[in-house]
């Protein structure tokens, strides 16, 4: 889909979803994951600022980094990735483990406090699953699902997170 800046101002919700189901559907979770990360900043049931928020996922999905790994990644400094961390391993998010190769070296682990937030977002996830598995065949539902594995393996070619 090749959309132009003028055309998507005036693109419906429901005419995304029909030009580009990906996209729309991609847009709804997005939607849907950013209410609940300021509904809970805002009834402090989490401790985190959006970017922290961000960071912290980015950690969790690129497996055990190091600290420059994940600087790397989202294209900041070293320092400023340092001070980030650092934020999110005095709130209890972020924890660093010692490589038992090279003893200098640490890597960035997420703790259970991060899957306690983390668990919150898979509840939806499974709520739609489970609705899916209600409306679809077996065969169907097995066909989605190998579907969704392609346009995984797709998007990590890009994001290298393997």
């Amino acid at each position: 889909m090749n959309t132009g800046l003028e055309e998507l101002k005036n693109i419906t919700p429901e005419e995304r979803l029909e030009r580009n189901p990906l996209s729309a559907l991609y847009a709804k979770f997005r939607v849907h994951y950013y209410r609940e990360v300021f509904r809970r900043i805002s009834s402090r049931e989490l401790s985190l600022t959006t970017t922290e928020v961000y960071c912290v996922e980015i950690i969790h999905s690129l497996g055990t980094p190091t600290i420059q790994e994940f600087a790397n990644y989202i294209g900041i400094s070293s320092p400023n990735a340092t001070y980030k961390v650092n934020s999110l391993i005095k709130k209890g998010y972020l924890k660093k483990v010692q490589s038992d190769k090279d003893k200098r070296e640490f890597y960035l682990d997420v703790t259970e406090k991060f899957y306690r937030y983390y668990n919150i977002n898979e509840k939806y996830l499974e709520i739609v699953e489970g609705r899916l598995k209600s409306e679809l065949s077996d065969e169907e539902y097995k066909m989605f699902n190998n579907t969704l594995k392609k346009i995984y393996n797709e998007m990590m070619i890009e994001d290298n997170l393997e």
